[in-house]
């Protein structure tokens, strides 16, 4: 019982809290919070990100890279924030297109099954198919943002930010970028 007089104070888990109560009174185990481990979220992404997995010519581009490359502005209407933004960035098609991936016509047949990955620094994933990234299956707008309203992106959104602005929510927008993959289901 001392040591559920000495988590009362913390929050902890369902689960957590159970094992702490059959641990007390079974005495059977001791629980202390002390031994795990603080979890820190990152408050933002790397300055590279990496294009990889199932293209012809991998590569790392760097914020500098992004800015030399041709760009894209966006008006959108963020319903998290309920504000219309402007982000300028690359759109995701022109990297894809940039590592060797299929693109227009050569979309077809098997490259069909073709998904790309991306995932965040706080390990936030996720998955579009490669068809509805391309342009010549539907307007596509995903943009890989470094700035919004004219400024880089903030702590715990950039500096590099996936934009979906045709999604109805906005659960596919990825903040702090860390890489791309593009996978073929087999």
């Amino acid at each position: 019982m001392r040591n559920l007089a000495r988590l009362s104070g913390h929050k902890l888990s369902h689960v957590s809290l159970r094992i702490a109560i059959l641990g007390s009174i079974l005495g059977l185990c001791t629980f202390s919070l002390a031994q795990q481990p603080a979890q820190s979220k990152p408050t933002a992404g790397p300055s590279e990100i990496n294009v990889g997995g199932a293209v012809k010519t991998p590569f790392t581009v760097t914020l500098q890279d992004l800015k030399a490359m041709p760009r894209k502005t966006l008006r959108v209407d963020n319903p998290h924030s309920q504000k219309t933004e402007v982000y300028e960035g690359v759109p995701l098609a022109a990297l894809l297109a940039k590592a060797g991936v299929p693109q227009g016509e050569q979309i077809r047949g098997a490259a069909m099954a073709t998904y790309v990955l991306v995932d965040a620094a706080d390990d936030y994933r996720v998955v579009f198919s490669l068809a509805e990234l391309d342009s010549g299956f539907q307007d596509s707008e995903v943009l890989l943002a470094d700035t919004m309203d004219g400024a880089p992106l903030g702590s715990g959104m950039g500096p590099l930010r996936l934009v979906v602005p045709h999604d109805k929510r906005p659960a596919r927008w990825v903040d702090m970028v860390r890489s791309i993959t593009v996978g073929r289901v087999q």
